[in-house]
């Protein structure tokens, strides 16, 4: 036998419902942080300081060990210059510049950086074909997927899911972080040895750790000679 809920108490108790769904719903957004907005005009005057080590417009320095950023993903420039300030991820050069940055800064600073045209480099003649072919095609027999199908056909990134752009990038930065993913150490550990690495993050360690030394330098040098 089927009873039916008198009219006025269904009545009374959708509303009642609808007005909990409102009010978790205001809760909600209420303690959601709205994504901080980026301005290229303003972090062109901010990102002066950068330059002195990423280059001019933030094409790189004669130093290899410092990264280029013209081109780079805003949101995940500043992901990255957060997780130096905040200590998650130790870039001893850094960590004083960054830590009177906001996060309205950070944002501005990436958007500027995101707007500049990264310029070509050469890769290494020598070594960058086997970088090409896993950069391409990965190596499915040790679950190695190509690098393209996040970073991009051009190696200019997904920023809608923050993977970074990579194209043109110094060889010897690229090796590094490789060698630094493989090994668990481009982020540090929290208070329980756990690596504070973001999910993106986590993935590149298991994907570097399954590449052999050589493979990384060949990548590194593909990526460096990409347009």
């Amino acid at each position: 036998m089927t009873i039916q809920m008198p009219t006025a108490l269904r009545a009374a108790t959708i509303a009642v419902s609808l007005s909990a769904l409102a009010a978790f719903a205001a809760s909600a957004f209420a303690t959601t942080a709205a994504p901080v907005k980026g301005n290229a005009e303003a972090g062109a005057t901010k990102a002066a300081t950068c330059m002195a080590c990423h280059g001019p417009n933030g094409n790189g320095s004669i130093n290899p060990e410092w990264p280029a950023l013209a081109g780079q993903g805003s949101g995940y420039i500043a992901e990255q210059v957060a997780a130096v300030k905040d200590g998650k991820r130790a870039v001893a050069q850094m960590m004083p510049i960054v830590q009177g940055l906001s996060a309205q800064d950070m944002a501005d600073i990436g958007v500027y950086f995101a707007k500049q045209t990264p310029v070509g480099r050469e890769a290494d003649a020598t070594n960058w074909a086997a970088g090409e072919k896993l950069y391409r095609n990965g190596d499915p027999t040790r679950a190695i997927p190509a690098c393209m199908s996040c970073h991009g056909p051009a190696a200019k990134g997904n920023p809608a899911a923050n993977y970074p752009a990579l194209r043109a990038q110094h060889a010897v930065y690229t090796l590094k972080q490789l060698n630094d993913y493989a090994a668990d150490a481009r982020y540090t550990k929290d208070a329980k040895g756990k690596s504070q690495a973001p999910a993106n993050a986590v993935m590149m360690q298991t994907i570097s750790s399954r590449l052999t030394a050589d493979e990384r330098r060949s990548l590194a040098s593909y990526i460096q000679g990409m347009r």
